[in-house]
């Protein structure tokens, strides 16, 4: 099934390159420096975004912290919904995050679930410090009280509108669009 684009850019790709330099320079200055510092991407494109967090805090500090990859699937309240072979991208922590200060990364944050869901996998992994909340867009409707420490653009939305971001790692452009929710279109 085909679908048209009948939505509005809300971030261009210069627009997702400041806000990250933004978001970089945040969590730097609550964290005072890098020490103890981790980033966590949940994929699948929270794992690009934290990456470029990552090269951006290099930059300016000299420090580059480290960067992990968080798969949620198992953990999601919605598994069901997801078929009888879900498709798993894969956990790759490589440092330990007990007494660290890890900053989960993700692309939209919406309800709160996908956070929730993050929260309990990387709890299997050690006991942070502290969990921070890094997120490009922020579009409302919080089904649990979960919210961003860092946001790259606060969005308001209804709810039958979906906030597709699109990085160049994995989509080959970057940008952040709203366009209605179309039932049964394949995303």
């Amino acid at each position: 099934m085909a679908r048209l684009m009948t939505g509005r850019r809300i971030m261009t790709a210069e627009e997702i390159r400041r806000a990250i330099t933004r978001i970089s320079h945040e969590i730097v200055e609550k964290q005072a420096g890098t020490d103890g510092l981790v980033l966590v991407g949940i994929q699948r494109r929270g794992v690009p975004l934290a990456r470029r967090l990552a090269e951006s805090i290099e930059s300016h500090e000299g420090v580059r912290p480290e960067v992990g990859a968080l798969d949620i699937t198992f953990y999601r309240d919605d598994r069901a919904r997801l078929g009888p072979h879900p498709v798993v991208k894969g956990t790759d922590l490589p440092f330990p995050v007990g007494d660290a200060t890890v900053v989960l990364v993700d692309d939209v944050l919406y309800t709160g679930r996908t956070i929730r869901a993050a929260m309990d996998a990387l709890r299997e992994f050690g006991r942070p410090s502290a969990i921070r909340l890094a997120v490009l867009v922020d579009r409302g409707h919080r089904e649990l009280p979960i919210r961003a420490d860092h946001v790259g653009k606060n969005v308001p939305t209804s709810r039958d509108e979906v906030v597709r971001v699109r990085v160049a790692e994995i989509d080959g452009e970057d940008a952040v669009d709203i366009e209605p929710l179309v039932e049964g279109a394949l995303s």
